[in-house]
């Protein structure tokens, strides 16, 4: 049966996309996987097409879904290649691509009072905690440190994080069923620290950029905690702004 908008004070395209997305957390249609037709969403809510065409818009102006010319429209994922690093905007002058990725570790840890804050946890709730560098041309670019919120990350062992060959996203997605849809980020310029200095291969005292992040999934719930340091002689945080 289609379903009905009984006094509701939303416009109906904002309903819909809330119901799309409700599918999409709930699984009914995954990261990668096709929508059905805009035919079908609209006999499915009871609307017009070109109200389920909006709706569509504007999750696609979101990045929680990819309209693909010819083909239809599918779940947003990170496994996908261009948008692997949807969320890290670091580019590199010379145009280089891609990065080389090592974890340093990853371990199960008690969420310090600002950690369980962030991920809306009981304090000193268990954690998973990695450390990560990435490295361009040789040299690291990138030291993140994450904390994920154990039970939506049961049996993310470190083992299971190196046999993954691609991006941590992809992994969380894959293995977890955990999509990120959005971030908050904050920026700040810092001196490197002695440990940080040596790490990077820099003079102490040389400009770093940090950036702290939270991570949502669908529903806005924070999935992720992330605080890194990125290198930016060769490379510059690029955004788009609308």
């Amino acid at each position: 049966m289609p379903k009905t908008f009984a006094r509701a004070t939303a416009p109906l395209y904002e309903q819909i996309r809330q119901l799309i997305v409700s599918a999409m957390a709930s699984g009914e249609w995954r990261p990668g996987e096709a929508l059905p037709s805009e035919a079908a969403l609209a006999q499915r809510y009871g609307a017009s097409p070109g109200t389920v065409r909006r709706a569509l818009d504007e999750l696609a102006a979101l990045n929680l879904v990819e309209r693909r010319q010819g083909a239809g429209t599918f779940v947003a994922t990170h496994t996908a290649p261009r948008d692997s690093y949807r969320f890290l905007r670091l580019v590199a002058d010379d145009g280089a691509q891609g990065f080389e990725r090592e974890l340093l570790h990853a371990r199960r840890a008690r969420a310090s009072a600002a950690i369980a804050q962030q991920l809306q946890l009981p304090p000193t709730a268990p954690v998973i905690e990695l450390r990560r560098v990435l490295r361009r041309r040789g040299a690291v670019v990138v030291l993140d440190d994450l904390w994920l919120p154990e039970r939506q990350f049961e049996g993310l062992t470190e083992a299971v994080a190196r046999a993954h060959a691609g991006t941590l996203y992809a992994l969380f997605e894959q293995r977890f069923g955990v999509h990120m849809v959005r971030a908050q980020e904050k920026l700040r310029a810092i001196a490197a620290g002695p440990d940080e200095a040596a790490l990077f291969g820099l003079p102490q005292g040389a400009p770093l950029l940090s950036v702290e992040r939270v991570a949502y999934t669908y529903g806005d719930r924070p999935v992720e905690v992330r605080k890194g340091l990125y290198r930016t002689d060769a490379d510059h945080y690029r955004n788009e702004l609308n």
